[in-house]
């Protein structure tokens, strides 16, 4: 399938916000053993490109990303370091026009009608609903009703215990954050509690994950 399109199947990327990441190729490797083969590194990391250029040098079975690109500048910097999708916490034209120049998905945060709307005016690949816990999964039926059409993935506040509640309400996917990768456990390297973690969310999604192999997996793509 294409590379972005795991996230539909997945039913969940993972986001990486940490300020040390031992080893970003065996994170990948984890998360991808525990089911989720979308990984965002955020733009907050230090030395995020050589992360991303990391991970990418291994196959690791994962499609990487950068996420939290606020400038043209920092979406050209992700590029360059070979992300394969762009993500922003907001709405942004130019990092919009970037992304299509470059002809790599861009996932787009925003919150009420019109940012949706503003945001599938750009081309977007996806939304980001953020932050998605705040209103709660009743917020995606409200605003799939008039726009049925919108990829919208829930991000923010997302935990196994809740993920499943935001897909029934209509979300493309949801976003695993520090509740699957705590930086308290991604800084001492407990890949074994990373690949756990990325289990116990897949399989609250109603998932038999299998070891790297997305096709083994049920899918329930929206």
């Amino acid at each position: 399938m294409p590379t972005i399109d795991i996230i539909g199947h997945d039913r969940a990327m993972a986001l990486i916000r940490s300020s040390v990441i031992p080893d970003a190729a065996a994170l990948a490797d984890a998360l991808v053993a525990g089911g989720i083969h979308a990984i965002e590194f955020t733009l907050t990391t230090p030395d995020v490109e050589a992360h991303i250029a990391r991970a990418l040098r291994r196959d690791t079975g994962a499609v990487i990303g950068a996420g939290s690109v606020l400038t043209p500048a920092q979406a050209r910097s992700a590029l360059d370091a070979g992300a394969q999708f762009l993500a922003t916490p907001g709405l942004s034209p130019q990092v919009a026009e970037i992304a299509q120049q470059a002809s790599v998905p861009l996932m787009m945060g925003a919150f009420t009608p019109s940012e949706i709307m503003q945001a599938l005016a750009l081309g977007v690949w996806a939304v980001k609903v953020f932050p998605a816990q705040t209103a709660g999964p009743e917020h995606f039926e409200h605003l799939l009703g008039p726009m049925p059409m919108a990829r919208l993935i829930a991000s923010g506040g997302i935990v196994a215990g809740n993920a499943q509640s935001f897909l029934d309400a209509g979300a493309y996917a949801v976003t695993a954050g520090s509740s699957v990768v705590p930086a308290g456990a991604l800084a001492d390297a407990d890949w074994e509690q990373l690949r756990a973690r990325a289990t116990e969310f897949s399989s609250a999604l109603g998932r038999r994950v299998g070891r790297g192999d997305p096709g083994a997996e049920e899918s329930h793509a929206h």
